[in-house]
């Protein structure tokens, strides 16, 4: 229950006996006065109890002090009595004796050693408002003296630190000095060994200090031998002035050689200290086999230059995150910048930076390699090694003829590839990395069928902002998620093992994973196939028309068997990448021993 600043007045009613169960109570920041109800006690249940800030007066019931959470600051409570002083005489003061009948006897003289005590006395008050009024004034003594103790301590511990401050600042100060003169004479010395008329010693001489001959002692003995030197003129004297403003570093170690200086620089070396180094001369690739994990900053002129400021003719491909470019160095070298999309205030300087340490440490012979990245002047932009222009997309769906098109076992080798790069993506970091992006436009192929799987790393770049703006076709890629993806946003690995299923139906069907042209109950790959993968007679009908009759029933039940178990619509019954590159590598290894 909780009515604080609600500018309640008034007093509490006594009605607390029925609320046994209340656990929280925060009556604070109001106006309520009186005494708090004798019926409170009655909250056995209650744990925190606030009633700061209001106008309570009265003792504070003995139950309530025992709550775990009680506050009750800011209320004029009266702390010193349990109960409020009565207006009549205390009974248990003694009454005065009736001496109306009898006359006092005299006071006795007081002795001049021992003070005479003052006489008790009766007081028709209440005893408890003279020992409050006597309370009051000695405590208002009690905090005046304390203040005034405070005050000088805390003025005779500032005196103290100001003291020490200065003895330590003069202490500075005299070694400061004290070196400083140690130093000149010492260059005093050196000052003299470099006159023409007495041939100075040998630079290894004046290291070879004796044994038990300490660094000051040498210095003496060049002192000592410099006095000894002819002096020069004033006139000549101040040629040789020696700059003291040297720092102490410099000014002791005067015996050791010079260091020797730099090689000259070559006439191209000199004209590129004053220019912007080329790309080719400042970044150099890491070996294959380095386990570094930065990747080199490019700039953007570079990137520009390189990429003939970013023309379509450079486009390679295009994806979810933003279009691929072709950049060629002057060596010949090539690599690929993907341009990321919508960038520009999206995207963060550090969070740019931490994906990129991420992805660096992604290194797997099917994976395309993160070289460097750009993130200058609002842009961000990932610089790949290039691989090939190729995509499974384009061998699956341009290449229709018998000749072009790809063949059974090359199929189970792409299929073999790309597993491994999620399982390896899944299997071999402490969190697993999800692709969430896995579709045949980001599998690479070579003229020799090897792969490459592009933009691995970049789940936490795709965001919905990067989705909405898509084409027709890149808005087609969305079929390759998993359900759990497009009807609740959960991003995990087994989504990557969804898309990776859709890939291999599309490898053994030929087909886009939807197709408006085809009849309403074909048009989306996925449900179409799904209840036909376990009829072999089915099967054998919606297997690619180009690799008809190149595998077995066999093999063909196999592969269909691994297609089932990756797009089931439970994520749980989905097997891990781990499993599914085991049955790939028994079907691809039981493929060749059947053709040979």
């Amino acid at each position: 229950m909780s009515v604080n600043g609600n500018h309640l007045s008034g007093g509490l009613p006594d009605t607390f006996d029925s609320l046994n169960r209340l656990v929280n109570l925060d009556i604070s920041s109001n106006n309520l006065t009186g005494v708090l109800p004798s019926s409170m006690k009655s909250l056995a249940s209650l744990t925190s109890l606030n009633i700061e800030n209001n106008i309570f007066s009265g003792p504070v019931p003995a139950s309530l002090l025992n709550i775990p959470n009680f506050k009750k600051d800011g209320n004029p409570f009266n702390t010193t009595s349990a109960s409020p002083p009565s207006t009549g005489p205390d009974p248990t003061l003694t009454p005065a004796p009736n001496t109306s009948n009898s006359t006092p006897p005299a006071p006795a003289p007081p002795s001049p050693s021992r003070a005479t005590p003052p006489p008790k006395t009766t007081s028709n008050y209440p005893e408890g408002s003279t020992t409050r009024d006597s309370t009051s004034s000695s405590r208002k003594h009690n905090t005046s003296t304390l203040k005034i103790v405070g005050f000088v301590l805390a003025g005779v511990v500032l005196f103290i630190v100001i003291v020490f401050l200065v003895l330590f600042c003069l202490s500075k100060y005299q070694g400061r000095q004290s070196r400083y003169d140690r130093n000149r004479s010492q260059l005093g010395g050196v000052h003299h060994r470099v006159e023409p008329q007495i041939k100075p010693p040998p630079v290894q001489q004046s290291n070879d200090i004796k044994e038990g001959e300490t660094p000051d002692r040498r210095v003496h003995q060049l002192s000592s031998s410099a006095a000894a030197l002819p002096k020069k003129s004033p006139e000549n004297q101040k040629e040789h002035i020696i700059n003291f403003d040297q720092t102490d570093s410099d000014l002791f170690h005067v015996s050791l050689p010079p260091p020797p200086p730099p090689p000259p620089l070559t006439p191209i070396e000199r004209v590129a200290a004053n220019l912007i180094v080329p790309l080719e001369k400042r970044y150099i690739p890491p070996p294959k086999t380095s386990s570094s994990t930065s990747s080199a900053s490019f700039s953007v002129a570079s990137l520009q230059q390189y990429t003939d400021s970013l023309r379509e003719e450079n486009v390679i491909r295009e994806s979810r995150l933003g279009r691929v470019y072709l950049a060629e160095l002057p060596d010949g070298k090539l690599l690929e910048v993907l341009k990321i999309g919508n960038a520009n205030g999206r995207i963060s300087v550090d969070d740019f930076l931490e994906q990129i340490e991420c992805i660096s440490d992604i290194k797997h012979p099917n994976i395309l390699e993160l070289v460097g990245y750009c993130a200058e002047y609002g842009q961000r932009l990932l610089v790949y090694e290039h691989f090939s222009r190729t995509t499974l997309d384009d061998a699956i769906h341009d290449g229709k003829d018998t000749e072009s098109a790809l063949s059974w076992n090359a199929r189970l080798q792409v299929a073999l590839g790309s597993g491994k790069a999620l399982e390896y993506l899944h299997h071999s970091f402490h969190s697993p990395i999800v692709h969430q992006n896995f579709e045949p436009a980001n599998v690479l192929l070579d003229k020799k069928f090897s792969v490459c799987v592009a933009e691995c790393g970049l789940a936490e770049l795709m965001t919905s902002s990067s989705v909405t703006q898509l084409s027709g076709r890149m808005r087609a890629s969305l079929d390759y998620e998993a359900p759990e993806f497009q009807d609740y946003g959960v991003i995990s690995e087994r989504g990557d093992v969804y898309s990776f299923g859709v890939v291999m139906l599309e490898l053994l069907t030929g087909r886009k994973p939807y197709d408006s042209s085809r009849p309403r109950h074909e048009q989306h790959l996925v449900r179409w196939a799904s209840w036909q993968l376990h009829d072999i007679e089915s099967l054998s009908k919606m297997v690619d028309p180009p690799i008809r009759g190149q595998c077995s029933e066999k093999a063909l039940s196999h592969f269909a068997d691994i297609i089932s178990r990756c797009i089931q619509r439970q994520p749980e019954f989905r097997p891990p990448m781990s499993d599914i590159v085991q049955d790939l590598t028994r079907l691809v290894n039981a493929t060749g021993e059947e053709s040979e």
